[in-house]
């Protein structure tokens, strides 16, 4: 297994505003610079692609097409993988492709998607995140989602069927077909899928509290962030798995008529929430100044690579949007040796290739124009 897990090359076809493009790394981190709209987060966007779901943007993969591009977009790495060199190939928005996204690794395709994760691992930090704190429980659910899946691949499975099973649930209820035998059966599934989907949280919350302890001595420039679940069993309700599924199919049994009335399930691990906290200053995230907020999520974002390394034996890939805006140059470069600290490799974009200059002799630099990249020397 690499110590390293790096992109060693990137090529693009169609792919947003970029028309083909094929660019080698080093293993270095990279530094993407350039004007705004000149395509440094559609690069990002396309890493991202080399990870389960929707990308960083959470676009259909249509949106994703280039514009007037007839086929489709294909995004394709080499790549130093958790296995050793992989080749990983997707495509998708085409009518060929019946709008579905392909992948392929070393020429063959795979059965779901999950299977990158064998792979590597990609995390990202986008400004639109910034709201993450404030914003409706669904987005800090997704949020909570991928850093899961991230250490267990195979909790997006859980989800989507959990989903399904759900959707099969409400159709019934909206249709008036109050079936016990088809709604016990439905309601069974939703509470295997649903208490181990929330074990998985509980999980992930847990690794990241012992994570926390191991390194409560630590001194950085971004705040701790403490974390809880809400919302579905709390974390005070700790009983065997057994006993939960009884008690969630229980709930669901007896709440049929109000979701019926509802239009929709009112109970269950998609109603949980993710809460947040300033650890030292004792506040809920949402709170904290906006400052406090940015630099909470960094915090927090750099803890689950920790983690990621720790579970994986190599750092995920780290995509950085950009992440230099707001902060000043003393806080820039503990940004940057933290980064530098997990091992891996990062991916980060700004306006002004200067900011980054810290990073000189660890980062290949590249100038980033309207569907075009060109390497650059060190600002």
């Amino acid at each position: 297994m690499p110590e390293c897990v790096a992109i060693k090359r990137l090529s693009l076809t169609d792919f947003r505003n970029y028309d083909t493009l094929s660019v080698a790394f080093d293993g270095r981190h990279v530094v993407l610079a350039g004007e705004n709209g000149a395509g440094k987060t559609n690069l990002l966007e396309a890493i991202s692609f080399l990870s389960p779901g929707r990308g960083l943007r959470r676009a259909s993969y249509g949106e994703a097409v280039r514009k007037g591009a007839p086929d489709g977009f294909t995004i394709f790495a080499e790549i130093e993988g958790l296995a050793g060199p992989a080749r990983i190939g997707t495509t998708a928005g085409g009518a060929a492709e019946g709008g579905q996204r392909r992948v392929r690794i070393n020429g063959g395709p795979v059965k779901a998607n999950e299977e990158l994760l064998d792979y590597l691992r990609v995390l990202w930090l986008t400004p639109a995140m910034d709201g993450l704190f404030t914003g409706p429980a669904g987005d800090r659910r997704r949020f909570l989602d991928r850093m899961v899946l991230a250490v267990d691949p195979e909790h997006a499975r859980r989800t989507i069927d959990y989903e399904r099973a759900m959707k099969g649930r409400n159709r019934l209820l909206s249709e008036g077909r109050l079936d016990p035998v088809w709604l016990d059966g439905l309601e069974t599934q939703m509470a295997e899928l649903g208490i181990a989907i929330l074990a998985a949280r509980r999980d992930f919350v847990g690794m990241l509290r012992s994570l926390a302890a191991r390194t409560s001595d630590e001194e950085g420039p971004f705040p701790r962030a403490a974390v809880a679940l809400a919302g579905f069993f709390d974390e005070e309700e700790l009983a065997p798995a057994v006993d939960l599924e009884n008690r969630f199919m229980d709930l669901l049994g007896a709440e049929r008529r109000r979701d019926q009335a509802a239009g929709r399930t009112l109970t269950g691990p998609h109603r949980q929430d993710l809460i947040v906290l300033h650890e030292a200053k004792a506040m809920p995230a949402a709170s904290s100044s906006t400052g406090e907020q940015k630099a909470l999520l960094t915090g927090l974002i750099l803890a689950h690579a920790r983690l990621v390394r720790e579970m994986t034996g190599a750092a995920p890939i780290l995509l950085l949007d950009e992440i230099a805006a707001h902060l000043d140059a003393g806080r820039r470069a503990a940004l940057f040796d933290l980064i530098d600290t997990l091992g891996g490799q990062a991916f980060m974009t700004g306006t002004d290739a200067a900011m980054f200059s810290a990073l000189e002799g660890r980062a290949q630099f590249f100038s980033v124009t309207g569907g075009s990249i060109a390497e650059a020397g060190t600002p």
